[in-house]
């Protein structure tokens, strides 16, 4: 939000935003402690309080995609063969409110972002990378 004073806000509280779409339990909690770390990293202050300064929740998109492996072609003198199988393309959406003024005050996004592979330990890393990534931008530069 434009004219927004970033620097009155020093604690935030954890919400779940309604009729916002989340993950399994796991990545639900995985996402949590990155945005929490990424917040307290740049010094805000965690509370449980409903007097918290911020409101931060988040929702995510998931879409399910159709891809296509081919191989053989016409020019083998043959038809071509397809497989399919279907990915995850999913976006993030980080939210956070002025508190007092029940206001939207900041929103970042990031797409692929929630993309459950095999490799849970790769997922979480990507995971981590991609909020880092939306989160730079928090606090927006006062102008």
């Amino acid at each position: 939000m434009p004219g927004t004073n970033f620097a009155q806000f020093h604690t935030f509280k954890w919400v779940t935003i309604p009729g916002g779409m989340h993950p399994n339990q796991i990545v639900d909690q995985e996402i949590q402690n990155s945005v929490v770390s990424q917040l307290t990293g740049k010094g805000l202050t965690q509370t449980t309080a409903d007097n918290a300064d911020l409101y931060v929740g988040y929702q995510v998109g998931v879409v399910q995609e159709k891809q296509w492996n081919a191989f053989g072609g016409w020019g083998w003198g043959g038809m071509a063969q397809a497989t399919s199988s279907t990915i995850n393309v999913g976006t993030l959406v980080v939210d956070i409110y002025d508190a007092a003024n029940k206001k939207l005050v900041w929103t970042g996004r990031a797409t692929k972002t929630v993309n459950p592979g095999k490799n849970q330990q790769k997922d979480l890393e990507h995971l981590n990378k991609a909020i880092e990534k939306l989160m730079k931008d928090y606090p927006p530069p006062m102008k």
